[in-house]
């Protein structure tokens, strides 16, 4: 199975992804006439691979789902009409309960960095267990000063203190703390559109009602996003800046604690930023007295390809960088990184995390580093997603579904409309595809304000024969 392939054969397929000059039928129509004609195509070749697994025999599926249903939170939702049963998973590859391979093109929500059970990885962690796995800090182990020398050595300017997280949420929560302590300003300013986590700071800071509960979140406002897809300014990265300037001017004491934003916004669709909307937006908030949080959670770990952090791309040096996901390759571990200077606030009081620099994590996360330098994986991001890119871009053209073609590396989204001038959302198509390549064992990941985004974030091993 090749992923441009699985692509092209569902656009061929489904009658509703015409060429733009080619019918007058509507959506609906199309939509109708795709699920009472659909015909079975030749699914294309997987490439090869040198592990198959042996035979499942856990629960199954129905037995899986029954006891979500019973003893898990009623909030949580699974993809697809029928859901995936993965028992196993190697490199850029998963197996369901029957041992069919799929191509994983979602990588856990861009948080498979080096692969799955990437052989480095397991070994580090395995040898780490047989030691030890938790101490807390309160004690000495050379795991956690080893991996924050290491990371720090990744990150320019001043950025040389670490603190460690068990997840995005927790990095950016600190992260957010350490800038109003900071600065002695409570006001932050946020981005619309954007994804920062869900706990009380982040939700406030998060800007997207379908992740936003009722419940009290103040202190931050969201300046208009910087898209140059459906934004009001285009890619006029400074035009959108000025809404920064005048947030302040208007929304706070002129002071303010800082701003957060991510390099490339993911939840929200795989949003690239307007380009010089960082530079400028940076100085507007420093002249306000505030810091500047880079939230690389899902972009960071060499996921752009042309630089290992994200906010590289933008030529901006922040304050403080948050980071989780991809920092472990599938274990819970997150950090915030920032400057000597702001790092001092939390001596003022006891700051503990129980978990945050646990000898097991850290050793995994050392070995993530290892890993994505020793076997180049940012250079392949750069060539395998920019090769990518450029096949998907070549599919907009010749499909009016198809919108918008953005991002990055292997950090690449997909925007689907039923109309490209008025650049309505096609949600229901973008579930019938996401379905369907799922059928051919092709999975990505679905995103966006209005959920008409593929989010494509492949483990970074990810080859040219794999993207097609």
């Amino acid at each position: 199975m090749r992923k441009l392939t699985a692509v092209n054969s569902l656009l061929k397929r489904n009658n509703y992804l015409l060429p733009r000059h080619g019918s007058s039928q509507t959506a609906a129509q199309r939509t109708s006439s795709v699920r009472e004609t659909e015909t079975e195509t030749k699914l294309p070749k997987m490439p090869p691979f040198n592990y198959s697994p042996p035979p499942y025999d856990g629960p199954s599926t129905a037995e899986i789902i029954a006891k979500r249903r019973e003893f898990l939170s009623p909030a949580l939702f699974h993809f697809y009409n029928t859901p995936l049963n993965i028992v196993e998973a190697k490199m850029q590859y998963v197996f369901d309960e029957n041992g069919r391979r799929y191509l994983d093109a979602f990588g856990g929500i861009a948080t498979v960095s080096c692969g799955h059970c990437h052989p480095e990885v397991v070994n580090s962690v395995v040898k780490q267990l047989k030691l030890i796995n938790h101490s807390t800090i309160l004690y000495l182990n050379h795991t956690i000063s080893d991996f924050a020398e290491a990371l720090v050595s990744t990150l320019p300017g001043d950025l040389k203190v670490v603190f460690f997280t068990n997840s995005g949420t927790e990095a950016n929560e600190l992260a957010m703390m350490m800038a109003r302590l900071y600065t002695g300003c409570n006001d932050i300013v946020s981005l619309r559109n954007s994804y920062h986590g869900n706990a009380a700071a982040t939700m406030g800071a998060t800007a997207q009602s379908n992740w936003k509960f009722n419940v009290v979140q103040s202190g931050v406002h969201h300046a208009i996003n910087p898209d140059p897809y459906r934004g009001i300014f285009g890619s006029d990265g400074e035009k959108y800046a000025s809404d920064v300037h005048d947030l302040i001017q208007f929304g706070t004491s002129g002071q303010v604690a800082g701003f957060i934003g991510e390099s490339i916004q993911g939840v929200g669709g795989i949003v690239e930023l307007a380009p010089g909307y960082l530079p400028a937006a940076y100085d507007i908030v420093r002249k306000a007295g505030g810091v500047c949080i880079a939230d690389e959670v899902q972009s960071g770990f060499a996921r752009t390809g042309t630089h290992f952090w994200g906010f590289q791309s933008h030529g901006v040096i922040p304050d403080i960088v948050t980071m989780a996901k991809g920092i472990g390759n599938g274990i819970p571990l997150g950090a915030v990184v920032t400057t000597p200077e702001i790092a001092g606030v939390l001596s003022r009081r006891s700051y503990f995390n129980t978990f945050g620099g646990n000898p097991m994590c850290t050793a995994a996360g050392h070995a993530v580093l290892r890993v994505i330098h020793e076997e180049k994986l940012q250079e392949n991001a750069n060539l395998v997603g920019s090769h990518l890119k450029r096949r998907l871009t070549l599919l907009k053209n010749k499909y009016e579904l198809i919108g918008d073609v953005r991002g990055r590396g292997l950090m690449l989204g997909v925007e689907f409309v039923k109309d490209r001038d008025l650049k309505t959302p096609a949600k229901a198509e973008t579930l019938h595809l996401m379905d369907q390549m799922k059928e051919m064992g092709v999975l990505v990941g679905k995103g966006g304000f209005y959920g008409n985004v593929f989010r494509i974030t492949p483990p970074l091993c990810f080859t040219l024969s794999d993207a097609g």
